[in-house]
């Protein structure tokens, strides 16, 4: 496995616990469209969650945040929407993105939540 793929799930993993010790209960995670991946779905609150899991090993080069550009957003809308129909989602939902670095040792430098990160 190359190693930005290690890294991702490893991201992945802390993301993961992080949103479950807010309580948020999972769902999913990494669940494949036809185009695409959503990292984790989760439900916090009566809301379905699509989260976004941005990974970085330092940021030396760039925040895990700035990797959430307009296009990036836009794939995670779709893909969410996709998910809502199939699924025949009638409830409130949102996108929300966990921006994570690790540290040397592979352990969580930085966890920062950000909700609801694409209008509806």
């Amino acid at each position: 496995m190359a190693e930005h793929n290690t890294t991702g799930k490893e991201g992945e993993e802390i993301a993961r616990r992080y949103l479950e010790n807010k309580r948020y209960s999972i769902l999913e995670q990494n669940y494949r469209t036809k185009r695409a991946e959503i990292d984790i779905i989760a439900k916090h609150k009566g809301i379905l969650v699509f989260v976004e899991v941005r990974t970085k090993q330092n940021e030396r080069y760039g925040t895990p945040e700035e990797t959430i550009n307009y296009a990036k957003r836009a794939r995670i809308r779709r893909n969410a929407i996709a998910y809502v129909h199939r699924a025949r989602y009638n409830g409130l939902w949102r996108i929300d993105a966990v921006c994570v670095v690790i540290n040397q040792t592979k352990g969580a430098q930085r966890v920062s939540h950000y909700e609801n990160i694409v209008e509806g």
